[in-house]
């Protein structure tokens, strides 16, 4: 075992000293069940402080909201104990449902409401009269141990959110400014290859994180929308450096052919426009004007050098169009970026300085969302509390409602994981190499104190080692199961039930409560990584064809963050899903060119709502790409070649009309449709 670091011992003792603290008010006035406030100061602890802050918030809200849940039910249903455990299954199902829908730790509330009611109603079943001082009395502890927590996590040696994130953010913008270059000027180049994807699920999870940025202690909450903005600049960029590479790519192979002199012009002229935009980005220019009207003379030059359109127009012609288009909006993007993060540096040394982020900041409630997979889940955790009811009710077992209790926090506690099977049973083996020390503790050690120092000193090693342990990555989730383990166990001193019979009781009740949350996740909602990863792409595909019917016209801002939003969550199971028999597939398939072709999709309907020329041809493109989107899953071979016969007739209608938004979105998914196929002829029948 590595010694612990500085960080992690100072999180170790904050974490203690709040648990304590808490624990000691909690007893000086007289709370019913003081080491509940211990354990939750536990349960808030983070070594970042705006996490912190924002977990007790959300904490608060979810025990509220679970706690009113309870006081209505129970009253209600205290004769008839069926009816009363369906209600508070089909009560934690729909909170867990709502929480797996809302990828933010705001969903954090609604999973906490769902167990709260379980927490609290399955031990007052049989006393249902004091269903409401039993709620006041875990909201007050819960309070107490949220308060505690968040008042030493916030003054005591607070680690600041805000470096991390914008450590995280400089890093995303350092790895696109490289792939920038590494396209633009490849031969300047000093680094390898990025790793495209993980650039996408870098991008996701800076979003997330950023939802605590309000919270944080940094100056950095005070720029919070500019972050945000830049994070949605970052993933329009995406799309459009994964298709410059590719159009750069098609005119390179197309001027080794060419062996005219005006090609060979043609060609040199591009490049050098290419090399230019490449030592702007490579800059660092520290005057904002100066570098405004930088970008403009490069914007210009980029119209300047852009091609004419026109009805004869050649492949080279169009692909330089389309190539000239992304430039231009690169550039703006590039723009937007550099002036986003001056924004944030001046919000850091003025915290009165708000973000003028120039468009409105995307909502993370665009992001991606698994309506089936979050039902499954909801209906694993239903079965297994209601069947761990109906055992209890069968047999009488006083010890029952710890089983439904715990059945329905393992159930909510891993459902956002692909197979949460795997981290129920880490909890549960540790939860039961807990059982010894816990014994010890309870039957041994705290009968022998009588002060509350005694209690600080004797318990001090055990904390404090775990507090470590929680602060590193790896082992967080194996030291919290131990902690959670005693923690739980201290609290039936509580209830003066700290004897033999009832601690096995208690035992059993928590392992047979995790066992059942096993037995039912893996019946109905375990999936494997490449299950996950197909249904993701499908999801993508579904979304495309939707995008040309019903009016339905999203933004482009709108359909990139979640495509984008969804490579992030691709890359992480199309690694893990290596060793399986469907990885070949999985990896074959492009995801950039899914969101290049939804880009460029978005693009083609905002021309198409704007002009009635080659209307027809157009309306009817768009239907052969929703057919196609829409039979993918089940027929995922290339496309037909009568769409790419239908693309090609509404490419040479706008060029003939000169629509240059059109032809540089059409020759987008050509490419990306069509790679393989022969080059764009102007001629009706000849290329394709």
């Amino acid at each position: 075992m590595k010694s612990p670091t500085v960080p992690e011992l100072l999180f170790s003792f904050k974490s203690f000293f709040a648990a304590m603290l808490a624990l000691y008010i909690a007893m000086s006035i007289g709370l019913p069940r003081p080491f509940w406030a211990m354990l939750t100061a536990y349960v808030v602890a983070n070594p970042l402080s705006g996490a912190v802050r924002s977990k007790a918030l959300y904490r608060f809200g979810g025990t509220l909201l679970g706690s009113t849940a309870t006081v209505l039910l129970v009253p209600r249903m205290a004769n008839a104990p069926e009816l009363l455990s369906l209600a508070l299954a089909v009560w934690v199902g729909i909170c867990l449902y709502i929480s797996l829908l809302d990828r933010t730790p705001r969903s954090y509330v609604f999973m906490l409401a769902g167990y709260t009611a379980a927490l609290i109603g399955f031990p007052v079943v049989g006393e249902p009269a004091t269903v409401f001082d039993v709620a006041v009395a875990r909201v007050e502890e819960i309070m107490l141990g949220i308060a505690c927590g968040t008042v030493v996590h916030s003054l005591l040696f607070p680690q600041s959110l805000g470096p991390v994130l914008l450590a995280r953010l400089d890093h995303a913008l350092a790895d696109a400014r490289q792939w920038t270059l590494d396209l633009l000027a490849p031969a300047t180049s000093t680094q390898g290859t990025l790793d495209r994807r993980k650039l996408a699920a870098d991008i996701t999870e800076l979003r997330l994180m950023a939802t605590h940025l309000p919270f944080d202690t940094s100056h950095l909450r005070w720029t919070a929308d500019a972050v945000g903005a830049l994070q949605d600049r970052l993933a329009e960029m995406i799309p459009f450096l994964s298709g410059i590479q590719d159009r750069i790519g098609v005119l390179n192979a197309l001027s080794a052919l060419s062996e005219t002199e005006p090609g060979r012009s043609e060609t040199r002229a591009w490049r050098a426009l290419l090399e230019d935009i490449a030592k702007w980005i490579r800059q660092d220019i520290g005057d904002a004007a100066e570098e405004e009207k930088t970008a403009a003379r490069l914007r210009r030059r980029i119209e300047e050098a852009a091609p004419a359109v026109h009805a004869d127009a050649s492949w080279s012609t169009v692909v330089q169009v389309n190539l000239f288009s992304r430039l231009n909006s690169l550039v703006g993007l590039w723009q937007e970026c550099r002036r986003l993060r001056r924004t944030v540096d001046t919000g850091l040394r003025d915290a009165g300085v708000r973000a003028d982020t120039g468009r409105t900041r995307l909502s993370p409630r665009i992001l991606h969302r698994d309506y089936g997979l979050a039902l499954l889940s909801s209906a694993a955790a239903v079965i297994a509390i209601v069947s761990c009811c109906a055992f209890w009710i069968v047999t009488a077992w006083p010890a029952g409602s710890a089983a439904a209790m715990m059945a329905a926090v393992f159930c909510c506690f891993f459902a956002t994981q692909d197979d949460p099977v795997p981290g129920i049973m880490l909890f549960l083996k540790f939860t039961i190499y807990s059982i010894p020390v816990s014994a010890f503790y309870l039957l041994a050690v705290l009968p022998a104190i009588h002060s509350f120092e005694m209690l600080v000193l004797v318990t001090a090693p055990l904390f404090l080692l775990l507090g470590v342990f929680i602060a590193r990555p790896a082992t967080t989730g194996k030291a919290m199961a131990f902690l959670f383990g005693v923690a739980g166990t201290l609290s039936m001193h509580d209830t003066g039930t700290a004897d033999m019979v009832s601690f096995i009781n208690s035992m059993l009740g928590q392992i047979i409560g995790i066992g059942a949350a096993v037995i039912f996740t893996r019946l109905l909602r375990s999936v494997s990584a490449g299950w996950t990863a197909r249904r993701l792409l499908h999801a993508g595909w579904k979304e495309l064809a939707a995008m040309g019917q019903e009016g339905r016209k999203p933004s482009v801002s709108e359909v990139t963050a979640r495509m984008v939003d969804r490579i992030g969550l691709l890359t992480p199971r199309l690694a893990m899903a290596g060793t399986r028999d469907d990885a070949a597939d999985l990896a074959a398939v492009d995801a950039l060119g899914d969101l290049r072709i939804g880009l460029n999709l978005s693009q083609l309907l905002a021309v198409h709502t704007r002009t009635e020329t080659g209307a027809l041809a157009m309306q009817s493109l768009i239907d052969g790409l929703s057919e196609h989107f829409r039979q993918r899953p089940e027929q995922p071979a290339a496309a037909e070649p009568g769409l790419l016969s239908r693309l090609d007739e509404t490419l040479r209608a706008a060029c003939a009309s000169a629509q240059r938004e059109a032809v540089a979105a059409l020759v987008g998914i050509r490419r990306d449709m069509f790679p393989a196929a022969p080059p764009y002829s102007s001629q009706q029948g000849a290329g394709a």
